[in-house]
């Protein structure tokens, strides 16, 4: 974990004044994969990894920022924009920078400090942390109140698609800078409404493995997945006239014509359909706090990526397995874009330690690697400490 203090003290030591501190959550997403980009809904959580920002505002219009886990720093002027698309974190923290005004926030200079927990690469949204909280920072520096919460996730955003060049969809900034302890967030990607998801867990956790895994393939697959949903809805609309993406269409529709689509994007377009219905039934249950119910949800979700999407792999399937195995769980899944990242589960609090230990020792018998296994409650989203 990050410790504050010492990022106060060392801000302090460098600066001669204690900072300001803020932070923003990563997420994980509890059900709803591959459904933002289709126009549909998806329901994630923010969890107890965070991206801390000490920070003062300055009297110019230099922006210094150390990113503490790296130990590298950049200097950027807000008046010159610097390059975007570095590969690096800079993108993140400048680009949101950049993009804060296009919002309606006024920002001025300011020295920072970053640390984060959130591990990188994992599919666990570590960019969106930072970007938050980064946006949290430099427009409450500036003098503003609180700041509205979703403009300053779309800054995130468009930092997201104009530095970093990443189509990213609304989800991981929208729970960095909107969630809240105890809830799950419910987002519809086509009108981009909020709404929170009461999570009141009791005696169980929710159990996050992060197999430590990434496959090249990832970012080229993610691409046809995109072409093949947007060749579905193309083909689907020659019957079905007026439907936009695939959130516009049914279950029984997808049946009724599914010989008029290839394979493949039958697979593909019988995952976001259902999956789709999957995460409306699931926020329910959650309200009615029927965990069984979810956790049935859960296993279903997994299948569906693992067998029409096709987007899970050896690592992910093996993590799912292996908890479902064990008595005290609920349900299990991959979550984010698929071919390594992470698996979500619910667990029974009494049988974590076990569930752990058996993931760990299935995973390193079976591919040589220890995953990063965490517990996390359902936390809030960015705030000033």
């Amino acid at each position: 974990m990050v410790d504050i203090e010492r990022l106060k003290s060392e801000f302090s030591s460098r600066y001669g004044q204690m900072p300001r501190l803020f932070s923003a959550p990563g997420r994980v997403n509890l059900i709803g994969e591959h459904t933002d980009y289709n126009d549909g809904f998806v329901l994630p959580m923010a969890i107890d990894r965070r991206t801390f920002v000490a920070g003062r505002a300055r009297s110019d219009r230099k922006f210094v920022a150390r990113f503490v886990n790296l130990d590298e720093s950049a200097e950027f002027d807000l008046d010159q924009p610097g390059p975007p698309r570095r590969n690096n974190w800079r993108d993140y923290v400048e680009g949101t920078a950049q993009m804060l005004p296009a919002q309606g926030f006024t920002v001025g200079g300011a020295d920072i400090l970053l640390e984060s927990n959130v591990p990188p690469g994992a599919g666990l949204s570590a960019s969106a942390a930072m970007e938050v909280s980064v946006g949290l920072a430099l427009t409450l520096l500036s003098g503003a109140s609180e700041p509205d919460r979703v403009k300053l996730a779309l800054a995130g955003q468009a930092a997201e698609h104009a530095y970093a060049g990443t189509n990213s969809g609304i989800m991981d900034q929208y729970i960095a800078a909107l969630g809240r302890k105890n809830h799950a967030l419910l987002i519809d990607c086509r009108t981009l409404e909020p709404t929170l998801i009461p999570l009141e867990l009791g005696a169980v956790s929710v159990l996050v493995c992060d197999t430590r895994v990434k496959h090249e393939l990832a970012s080229s697959e993610y691409n046809t997945r995109r072409a093949e949903c947007e060749e579905a809805v193309r083909v689907l609309a020659t019957k079905l006239p007026g439907i936009k993406a695939l959130r516009d269409v049914d279950i029984g529709s997808v049946r009724k014509y599914l010989e008029l689509l290839s394979p493949a994007v039958r697979k593909r377009t019988r995952h976001v359909v259902s999956e789709n219905a999957r995460t409306l039934v699931a926020a329910d249950a959650l309200r009615d706090g029927d965990l069984v119910f979810f956790g049935k949800l859960m296993i279903e979700s997994h299948a569906s990526l693992r067998d029409d999407f096709e987007v899970s792999c050896a690592e992910l399937d093996l993590a799912v397995d292996v908890a479902l195995s064990e008595p005290g769980v609920f349900g299990a899944r991959m979550t984010g874009g698929g071919f390594g990242g992470c698996t979500v589960s619910l667990v029974e609090n009494d049988a974590l330690e076990r569930v752990k230990a058996k993931i760990e020792s299935e995973f390193q018998a079976s591919f040589g690697l220890k995953p990063e296994l965490f517990a996390t409650p359902a936390c809030d989203g960015a705030r000033e400490h």
